[in-house]
C-alpha cells in the first residue's frame, strides 16, 4: 500500500473554512504525463500524498516514436522530492497496454483510485483533405486508448466501492474548431462515455467527470502568443485535482479550466414547442412556424441521462 509523504513541489495552501483535499493512501494513473498537461497532475497528486503511475510512451506531438526518458524524469522528480511514483511506457492506443498500466499499479501498489485520460496528439487538416492516416491514430490515442485503460481500472473500482475517473475532453469537441475535425469526434466520444460510466458506476461510488483545459503546451505551440504565460499548464491541475479527490461528490460534470477560470459545460434541453398527436400530425409548416420556441434558451433542464428526456415528454403525452 501507498505511504503518505511529505512533498515540496507544490506549496500546501489551506483555504479559509475548509480542509485541505489530500491523496493519502490513494493510488493514481496519470497518461500522458511527461510532460504538459499530465507532468503536473501527477505533480500536484504526488505533493499531497497520491502514489502515482506516470504513463507516457515519450511519442512526438503527432504520435509518431517513443521515449522513455520523458515518464522517467517526472518520476525523478516526484522522488527527489519525497513522493512515491512509478514510469509506465506502454502505448494507450493498444489494448494490452492499457491493460498493462492498470496491471502495473494493481501490481505493486494493490489498487487503483483515480484514473486521469490525458494522453493525447494532434494530426490536423483540414476536413476535406483529412484522409484515414490522420483520423485513426487520433481516435485510437484518444478514445480508444482512454477506453483501454479506464475498462480494466473500472473492474477493480467496482470491487473496491471507490473510484474517480477523470477524462481530458475538449472545447474542439464541444464546441468545434477549424482543421480538428479527427480531434474533436475523438474529444466529443469521450463526453459520451463518461456519461455512460457516470450512469454504471454510480452504486459503487465511482465518479467520472471531464475537463476541457486551456493551456499552453506543446500541442497548442503558437496559439496563445504574448500571453501564453497566463494559460500555464498548473492553471488546470487545481480543477483536475478535485474532481478525481473523495471530496468530490460531483459525476458527469464538464469543466472548461484554464488562465485562472473554472467554468461548467453542459447540454441543455429546452422546452421546446410541442404539439400533441391527438391534435394532428407534426409538420414541416409547424417546425418552420415555431423555431423561436424551439431554439429558446430561456426555459430548459440539464438531463443527467436520456431517460430524463422522456421524463419531460411524459407529461405532455399524458395530458
Amino acid at each position: 500500500m501507498p505511504i503518505g509523504v511529505s512533498f515540496a513541489v507544490r506549496p500546501t495552501i489551506l483555504l479559509r473554512g475548509a480542509e485541505m483535499v489530500d491523496f493519502q493512501d490513494r493510488v493514481a494513473i496519470v497518461t500522458g504525463a511527461g510532460g504538459g498537461l499530465g507532468r503536473e497532475h501527477a505533480l500536484l497528486l504526488a505533493s499531497r500524498g497520491a502514489t502515482v503511475v506516470v504513463n507516457d510512451l515519450g511519442g512526438s506531438v503527432s504520435g509518431e516514436g517513443a521515449n522513455m526518458s520523458a515518464a522517467d524524469a517526472v518520476v525523478a522528480e516526484i522522488k527527489a522530492a519525497g513522493g512515491v511514483a512509478v514510469a509506465e511506457h506502454s502505448s494507450v492506443a493498444d489494448p494490452g497496454g492499457g491493460a498493462a498500466i492498470v496491471e502495473t499499479a494493481i501490481n505493486k501498489y494493490g489498487r487503483i483510485d483515480i484514473v486521469i485520460n490525458n494522453a493525447g496528439i494532434l494530426r490536423d487538416k483540414s476536413f476535406a483533405n483529412m484522409g484515414p492516416d490522420l483520423v485513426h491514430p487520433v481516435l485510437d490515442v484518444h478514445l480508444l486508448g482512454a477506453f483501454y485503460v479506464t475498462q480494466p481500472a473500472f473492474a477493480h473500482m467496482k470491487e473496491q466501492g471507490y473510484g474517480r475517473i477523470l477524462f481530458t475532453t475538449s472545447g474542439s469537441g464541444v464546441m468545434g474548431n477549424f482543421g480538428q475535425a479527427n480531434y474533436a469526434a475523438a474529444k466529443m466520444g469521450l463526453v459520451g462515455l463518461m456519461n455512460v460510466l457516470k450512469i454504471e458506476g454510480a452504486k459503487y461510488n465511482i465518479r467520472v467527470n471531464s475537463v476541457a483545459p486551456i493551456a499552453h503546451t506543446r500541442m497548442t505551440e503558437g496559439l496563445f502568443g504574448g500571453i501564453m504565460e497566463m494559460f500555464s499548464p498548473s492553471q488546470v491541475s487545481p480543477a483536475v485535482a478535485y474532481l478525481v479527490s473523495q471530496d468530490c461528490e460531483l459525476t458527469g460534470e464538464i469543466w472548461s479550466v484554464g488562465g485562472g477560470s473554472v467554468s461548467r459545460l453542459f447540454v441543455g434541453l429546452t422546452e421546446g414547442y410541442f404539439k400533441h398527436p391527438n391534435d394532428g400530425e407534426l409538420t414541416v409548416e409547424d417546425i418552420a412556424a415555431h423555431l423561436r420556441d424551439i431554439r429558446s434558451e430561456i426555459d430548459y433542464m440539464v438531463p443527467f441521462s436520456s431517460e430524463d428526456e422522456f421524463g419531460k415528454l411524459g407529461p405532455r403525452l399524458s395530458k
